[in-house]
């Protein structure tokens, strides 16, 4: 990655990753696919509470880049084949990431930047933000997962509304049917991600990560297999170092230490 598509701070518990080309709005290349999932590797150290992704300049991320598509499929089209592959390796890899991560989105989130975005676990927002499909817009189909993921996250409805117009969608008309978790002004942007960060960072990290799984495992179960698993996981979760400090800091009224174990 000589050009740097992808900029990586860790700090304060967290792994921030910045999509670093600005020109090109954050579009994807396979070098940013490749730092994105190196990034992701760091989430794998205890020490880490959470992930940022957010990008520089005016956009969180507008797709993949089309010239780069474009040029690539009339080539070699398994190129293009095998570029969309390591596209939803990366995906997978985002929204299985045992951290919390945090999308902050600043500027366009469109087609592809929409795809990674609905692989996150908590959304903020810039004010002047707006999120939309957009594939609709040149020819192109969703092969980043928007098609599967965009209508089980705001229902089948609002979700061919934005696959089908390509619409780019200001976030303040995204928070009510869950998309968007809260906008703020573009100036706070990254101060409230902190402080979203330091409040999970005050969390059991083991919590966080078997909550997440819960989630992610009754969605995809009929109801009554979900209760089941949670029930399961409740009587794993018993033998855990966090679940004792947590009663007995709540007995000894003190803040717990959790441990992540």
């Amino acid at each position: 990655m000589s050009e740097k598509s992808v900029l990586v701070d860790v700090r304060a518990g967290a792994v921030w990753v910045m999509l670093n080309r600005p020109a090109a709005l954050n579009a994807i290349t396979p070098d940013m696919v490749a730092g994105i999932t190196a990034a992701l590797a760091l989430a794998d150290d205890p020490a880490i509470k959470a992930v940022v992704l957010i990008g520089t300049g005016r956009a969180f991320c507008a797709g993949a880049d089309l010239k780069y598509v474009n040029s690539a499929t009339q080539s070699d089209e398994a190129s293009g084949a095998r570029f969309l592959d390591t596209i939803l390796d990366m995906m997978a890899r985002l929204e299985t990431c045992p951290r919390p991560v945090i999308a902050a989105v600043n500027g366009l989130a469109l087609a592809g930047g929409l795809e990674m975005v609905l692989c996150c676990d908590l959304v903020i927002a810039a004010r002047s933000a707006k999120l939309g499909d957009a594939h609709a817009n040149f020819g192109i189909l969703p092969g980043g997962g928007g098609s599967v993921r965009l209508p089980r996250k705001i229902g089948p409805t609002r979700a061919k509304y934005l696959l089908f117009t390509g619409d780019f969608i200001p976030a303040d008309d995204l928070v009510a049917c869950g998309l968007v978790n809260e906008v703020v002004d573009d100036g706070e942007l990254t101060g409230a991600v902190e402080r979203l960060v330091a409040k999970l960072g005050s969390k059991s990290s083991l919590v966080l990560r078997r909550m997440k799984a819960l989630v992610a495992d009754g969605l995809e179960q009929p109801k009554d297999v979900a209760l089941r698993l949670e029930l399961l996981a409740c009587e794993v979760h018993a033998r855990s170092h966090d679940l004792k400090e947590g009663l007995a800091a709540f007995e000894e009224k003190r803040k717990p230490l959790f441990i992540g174990r």
